[in-house]
């Protein structure tokens, strides 16, 4: 369900109580349309009018626009903007809180007639690339076989996995070199009997896949213009909008795509002309931007900023900022990766120290105190089921700021006080802030910290390294929809390591392994979660190869031009697909 992947940014938010409800709503199973539920246009933003610019304030720059590549927050939200796929969550309410999954370039969500073994899907009339050339079945297969080519290596797996029937990243080796040199996948696996029709054969049942397809990162690419890697710098839209420009770091431009035909999309709107993006915008400067409501920024807001640590409170209390604000529980668990690579961190005793030692304090103070976060106990949000609330080995919730005693302790009972110990931190201000102040409580605890900085921009591409240089490091993760099938496996299946993977730790520890097989095959929900939830346990209490920091919130502003201001539960965030200026 929920805009899972890694998280570009820290967010914020107000209400306990309000939070506690979005989080168990979010819980719950969102249902599949039917064709009459998939047909465009989307439903009338009230008063919604079109024509202007809307300036959009962001900290960080995108690494990537071709939607294989996009498994990162930020450029998930851009990607609704910019790229469809053969499903999307369309909002059946104007406050964000209400979805279905709907057929977005296809007719319906999928139809299956055997549990979910084979899908279905007809893609409609009228669809095309920003280039005007129709999008057909030819575009989807090449779009599914491209996953498997050796540089698609930071999107989603799930798709990849079901087709090869193998965990991990076996599942390149069905298509070894992806389609460009001249192989595809049989029949068998994914069939494609004319221009409308896909057909997707699972050897065991993939209810989910309807979920699957919405993410950004299985939106359609086009055969004839794809161009391998540039095309990360250079896509043909399929959504509303095209890039017009692009300054990596700097700036960039969205217009309007032409080719993008409303009565075909019922989820999203056209009503701005256009997207001026401003990069390098920290928290802090996009707050007090946004605050001033002055000039362009009255119509200016920012996809992922949340307002920062030194206003977060006064915005959540001033009621005149009430009608500019929207505020929500996220999907995202932070944590600390110790790199299970390096030889020293697969000293337990040495990890169990990282454990007790590291504050939490510092890193949810540096995002707004308990408006911002709540600190974590295990690694299952409280907007996913499975979710136990009393789970705390470390002590975190209880102790905060760590307890560098007991840590010491083990570190000398093991011979390693003075271990050198990397920590490789994402500069921003907050991570600036955090990062000093984590590697104060781990230095108390006996470890010999040494603080390396990673740019915003590129943070998930350098941790995602299999040979990088950092012990520890940080990093959230949410899931894809409502199910711990989509947290752990992604993070923690030691057959997943690889470049650009997500499993940052590096951890293959083989009764995760197989406990991930076998909670896969089953079927019944709340069984599986259970499952899934002792396995959670398992890997931060007996593992130690992370240590979970804070559940998340979110809290955005917007200038007061600015309309449709919504926080979707799904994208976690302000639904760019309904904005509009006033």
């Amino acid at each position: 369900m929920l805009t899972g992947c890694s998280k570009g940014g820290s967010d914020s938010g107000g209400n306990d109580k309000q939070d506690r409800q979005n989080a168990k709503r979010q819980q719950a199973s969102i249902k599949f349309g039917d064709a009459s539920d998939s047909t465009g246009p989307a439903a009338d933003v009230p008063g919604a009018k079109a024509g202007g610019t809307m300036e959009v304030l962001q900290r960080d720059s995108y690494a990537h626009f071709d939607p294989a590549q996009i498994y990162v927050s930020d450029e998930m939200s851009l990607g609704q903007l910019i790229h469809r796929g053969l499903t999307g969550y369309k909002s059946t309410s104007d406050d964000g809180s209400k979805h279905e999954v709907v057929g977005d370039l296809a007719t319906d969500s999928g139809t299956t007639t055997d549990g979910g073994k084979t899908w279905k899907y007809t893609l409609k009339d009228g669809i095309k690339f920003q280039d005007g050339t129709p999008i057909t079945s030819k575009d989807v297969r090449h779009s599914v076989e491209r996953l498997f080519a050796p540089f698609i290596n930071q999107g989603p797996t799930y798709l990849q996995q079901w087709l090869a029937d193998t965990p991990g990243t076996a599942y390149r080796k069905l298509l070894k070199d992806g389609p460009y040199k001249g192989k595809h996948l049989p029949n068998s696996v994914l069939e494609t009997p004319d221009d409308k029709t896909i057909v997707f054969h699972f050897k065991n049942p993939h209810p989910d896949l309807p979920y699957a397809l919405a993410m950004v990162g299985y939106a359609v690419v086009s055969d004839k213009g794809d161009t391998k890697q540039k095309y990360d710098r250079a896509p043909l839209a399929t959504g509303p909008y095209k890039i017009q420009s692009f300054k990596s770091g700097k700036s960039m431009v969205l217009v309007k795509n032409t080719d993008w035909d409303p009565k075909t999309d019922p989820i999203r709107h056209q009503y701005v002309d256009r997207f001026n993006f401003t990069f390098n915008q920290q928290f802090e400067t996009s707050t007090k931007a946004l605050l001033a409501d002055s000039g362009a920024d009255q119509a200016g807001l920012s996809l992922n900023n949340q307002v920062d640590a030194g206003n977060l409170s006064q915005v959540l209390r001033d009621p005149k900022m009430k009608s500019r604000t929207v505020s929500g529980y996220q999907p995202y668990v932070g944590q600390m990766n110790i790199n299970m690579s390096h030889p020293a961190m697969k000293d337990k005793a040495v990890r169990e120290a990282i454990a007790y030692a590291l504050p939490v304090t510092p890193f949810v103070r540096a995002y707004g105190g308990t408006d911002a976060m709540e600190v974590a106990g295990g690694l299952i949000s409280p907007t996913v089921s499975g979710y136990d609330p009393s789970f705390d080995p470390w002590g975190k919730k209880k102790k905060p700021a760590g307890d560098p005693a007991k840590a010491k302790a083990l570190l000398k009972q093991a011979g390693k006080l003075n271990m050198k110990l990397t920590f490789g931190y994402i500069n921003t201000p907050e991570g600036q802030q955090y990062s000093t102040a984590m590697a104060a409580g781990l230095k108390k605890a006996g470890f010999n910290v040494q603080r390396q900085e990673i740019p915003a921009e590129t943070f998930y591409d350098q941790v995602s390294k299999l040979n990088n240089n950092y012990d520890i490091f940080h990093t959230a993760w949410g899931a894809d929809w409502p199910s711990p099938s989509t947290v752990i496996p992604p993070l923690y299946d030691g057959r997943v390591i690889a470049d650009g993977a997500q499993n940052y730790s590096q951890i293959n520890d083989p009764k995760i392994n197989s406990e991930i097989d076998r909670i896969n095959k089953i079927t019944d929900p709340v069984k599986s979660a259970a499952e899934w939830e002792k396995l959670d346990q398992y890997i931060v209490k007996d593992s130690v190869n992370v240590v979970p920091t804070a559940y998340y919130k979110q809290t955005q502003i917007a200038g007061s031009k600015v309309g449709g201001l919504v926080y979707d539960d799904v994208i976690g965030g302000i639904d760019p697909r309904r904005l509009y200026i006033k």
